[in-house]
């Protein structure tokens, strides 16, 4: 058999933003800036960084501003070239150029199974990564790059895991696993237990918002019995596929900010903006002199 390759990502993008509100009333909150570029960038350019030549954004209503920002504005460069800002005019240039990106809507935010399965038509019959958008790795060469380095050598559906301390675990998708034979930041799933109680948890093992998954998940979520609020969970499809494939989590190397919840962003946004070329030292020095 021919090792097959991660080609495609889908980036799913299509909820509401509550907990951002009111900044996301009408703003998606994959736009939101950390430091210079809005969330979903970073997304896009981690699947660019793994390999990925396609990209598809599961967007909805009210998401147009996202399609935008990555197609061209003839208007705003011209600007930048009539008033000699070749520097910005790159920057600018360059976002509408980093992949081949398609959009696909969700009517409704019925889970990230949904939300997955509403890609299938656009990815095909091939695996493909999902990256979380909410979920910020700064990890050396990107979070999924690392991951596409295991699928290769697997060929099996990959899931970001880290290690979470004491009772977060309830706070996640935990892994019931055993360690590979040969691969130390590798494991294999024998079952998926959603947001466990603490004294229940199988693992310390936490999934997060990276994926790379075998085209066979479509299937396993169009069999799912929906559940609360009529949403098709992904975790319940990967469980199903447990069935027929082995799935293995995967331990990054990097540092991960919830940029979904107001502390993590801004957590994400005070490290981001110390490592950032251009406002980096004037910030640590702002830094220094308060007095917090």
């Amino acid at each position: 058999m021919i090792p097959q390759k991660i080609r495609k990502a889908v980036i799913p993008a299509a909820g509401f933003g509550t907990r951002f509100l009111p900044a996301t009333k009408a703003t998606p909150k994959e736009m939101l800036p950390l430091v210079d570029k809005p969330l979903i960038q970073y997304a896009v350019e981690e699947a660019v960084a793994a390999g990925c030549t396609d990209v598809i954004i599961v967007t909805g209503r009210g998401k147009t501003t996202m399609e935008d920002h990555f197609d061209r504005s003839p208007e705003l460069e011209a600007a930048l070239r009539a008033k000699g800002r070749a520097d910005l005019l790159k920057i600018t240039c360059a976002v509408s150029k980093l992949a081949r990106i398609s959009y696909v809507r969700q009517p409704e935010p019925l889970g990230l199974g949904h939300a997955v399965l509403m890609a299938k038509q656009l990815v095909g019959d091939e695996p493909f990564a999902v990256i979380l958008p909410d979920d910020i790795v700064d990890a050396e060469g990107g979070c999924l790059a690392q991951m596409v380095g295991a699928f290769d050598e697997t060929q099996s559906t990959v899931l970001g895991t880290e290690v979470v301390e004491g009772d977060a675990i309830s706070m996640y998708g935990c892994l019931d696993c055993t360690d590979h034979p040969t691969n130390p930041r590798l494991v294999a799933v024998k079952n998926l237990v959603e947001k466990p109680k603490p004294q229940e948890a199988p693992s310390q093992n936490a999934i997060i918002g990276r994926y790379i998954l075998t085209p066979k998940i479509f299937e396993m979520i169009e069999q799912l019995t929906p559940g609360e609020g009529g949403e098709l969970q992904l975790t319940d499809a990967i469980k199903a596929l447990l069935q027929f494939e082995q799935v293995y989590g995967f331990h990054y190397v990097g540092q991960r900010y919830d940029a979904g919840d107001k502390l993590g962003f801004l957590k994400a946004t005070v490290d981001f903006a110390i490592k950032h070329d251009g406002v980096g030292p004037a910030f640590r020095e702002w830094l220094k002199s308060q007095k917090f």
